[in-house]
């Protein structure tokens, strides 16, 4: 599956909604696991500031990479983030859309009262 780096260092990123467990069936409750680690995945909703524009991204992170309290509006860095472009057919109806997945995401709020 085609992957694209995204650079976030540019960007402000802020949780919009704390992380919680990915579901991975909606009929069957099924959390979504790591295919390599077997970790439980996780999704956070971050907004997502660069060049003038604003936007809401689901980011699916392995729970081991979340660190530090990630409450709504908390400041935060993500590590390896990617963009995967997806596409499928349900019911004879296509679908597509992008997906974003990062290998942590981890509060930045320590740092800021730290330095103030």
């Amino acid at each position: 599956m085609r992957q694209i780096p995204v650079d976030t260092s540019a960007a402000t990123v802020m949780v919009a909604q704390p992380p919680q467990p990915k579901v991975r069936d909606r009929r069957t409750g099924e959390i979504a696991t790591d295919a390599e680690t077997g970790a439980t995945m996780m999704t956070v909703d971050v907004m997502f500031a660069a060049n003038g524009e604003v936007e809401i991204l689901s980011v699916t992170v392995p729970e081991p990479g979340i660190s530090g309290e990630l409450v709504m509006g908390t400041p935060v860095a993500i590590t390896g983030l990617v963009a995967r472009p997806w596409e499928n057919e349900f019911n004879g109806q296509r679908r597509h859309g992008i997906s974003f997945r990062a290998v942590a995401v981890t509060s930045l709020a320590a740092d800021t009262a730290k330095a103030a």
